[in-house]
């Protein structure tokens, strides 16, 4: 097989199944995926987050690797839902509400590839959903919104201390609720 040839895992559709039947998966890039994370693991409905690396080229990346901006993953959030108590338009919401879509490869502070905003579906209905959400979020912007809306492709699991990173109190040594239905504000700009 020639080198131009050969497959690279890292370009595949994410084939991963939710734990338990009748849950589906969903995934986002809103910047730095910790604040991100606990958003999504206050809501409601969502059964299992996991922070990660998607839509690159390199195969297994680390967090060190990523940062160069040389693989072209995005920071995400893998949430795993179940869609009776949580329809996927509640995930698009809080994925709106959580950054700035106008800001190309940047939130706050932080620039680079890894902080784009993405939203990375599992189905068809998963895609109209969110290309009606940004077509409705647009109506509120005076900034063109630049997320891109694409399928979702190989998840590589973040390194274990970046999983729930808030919740454990690793920023600051406080640990922040991830309760269902939890308002405090999350000490997080991403």
């Amino acid at each position: 097989m020639a080198s131009d040839e050969i497959k690279n895992p890292a370009l595949d559709p994410d084939t991963d199944s939710p734990g338990k039947p009748g849950h589906e998966l969903a995934e986002f890039g809103a910047g730095c995926f910790w604040g991100v994370e606990l958003a999504f693991q206050r809501l409601e409905g969502v059964v299992k987050t996991e922070v990660g690396y998607s839509q690159g080229d390199v195969h297994n990346p680390s967090y060190r690797l990523v940062c160069t901006g040389t693989t072209n993953h995005t920071e995400v959030v893998r949430v795993e839902f179940d869609p009776s108590v949580c329809p996927y338009t509640n995930l698009l919401s809080l994925f709106w509400s959580r950054h700035d879509p106008t800001t190309l490869n940047r939130q706050g502070g932080d620039a680079g590839t890894q902080y784009r905003s993405g939203i990375y579906y599992y189905s068809e209905e998963q895609a109209r959903l969110a290309k009606e959400s940004l077509d409705e979020k647009q109506k509120s912007l005076k900034n063109k919104i630049v997320t891109e809306i694409l399928p979702a492709k190989t998840f590589y699991r973040a390194e274990e201390y970046h999983q729930q990173y808030l919740e454990k109190g690793e920023l600051s040594g406080s640990k922040q609720s991830a309760r269902k239905g939890c308002n405090d504000p999350i000490r997080c700009y991403g």
